[in-house]
This record gives structure tokens, sequence and C-alpha cells, in this order.
């Protein structure tokens, strides 16, 4: 999924400053998000409505971690609530990448 939207913390410009904006849930309780500068990796728990997670990685090469959930959304959007441990957090929305190739 594409994440974008906005926060209060960071504009579209800087989501996709290194690469686009992008989180990835996987099915084995690992997924990844990379935003800005920082790429991380997340370590995922399930329930009917939410998937929560720790996460951990680096922003411009400083280690940083947190924890967060993300919440499926009527019009197959995901809202992201993302928090740094012990500073910011913020809420996301990312909406499921469209193909434009050609089949």
């Amino acid at each position: 999924m594409a994440a974008g939207g906005s926060s209060r913390l960071w504009d579209r410009d800087y989501l996709d400053l290194v690469e686009p904006a992008a989180i990835t849930i996987g099915p084995d309780g690992h997924g990844e998000i990379a935003f800005g500068a920082m790429q991380a990796t997340l370590d995922l728990g399930y329930n009917k409505s939410v998937v929560s997670f720790t996460w951990s990685g680096f922003d411009e090469m400083d280690e940083i971690s947190g924890d967060g959930h993300a919440e499926l959304l009527d019009d197959g959007a995901i809202e992201i609530t993302f928090a740094y441990h012990n500073g910011d957090e913020a809420v996301l929305k990312a909406k499921p990448e469209t193909s434009s190739t050609a089949c």
C-alpha cells in the first residue's frame, strides 16, 4: 500500500523524500514501513479489525523505534497511527496501490 494523506508532522514531499512512502503488512507477523528518510521493520499482532505493531529501524542513520496500529476503513484504505518511542505521534492514511501496467 502506498502511504499518503496528511499529518501535522509530515507533508507529502517529506513522506516521499527518498522513495514513495509505503507500508507492507505480511501474513507472517512481520512487515515494513518506509517514509521520509526512515525505514523500519514491523512486528505485527492481529485481531478482527486492527493490526497492531511495534517497529524499529533507522532515520538518517539514527536508531529509532515505536509502536502503532492500522485499521482497515470501509473505502479499502488503512488508517495508521504511528508513534515514536517517547516522541511524536501521527495518523497516516494508506490507499491500495493501483497497477497502471497493461496486461
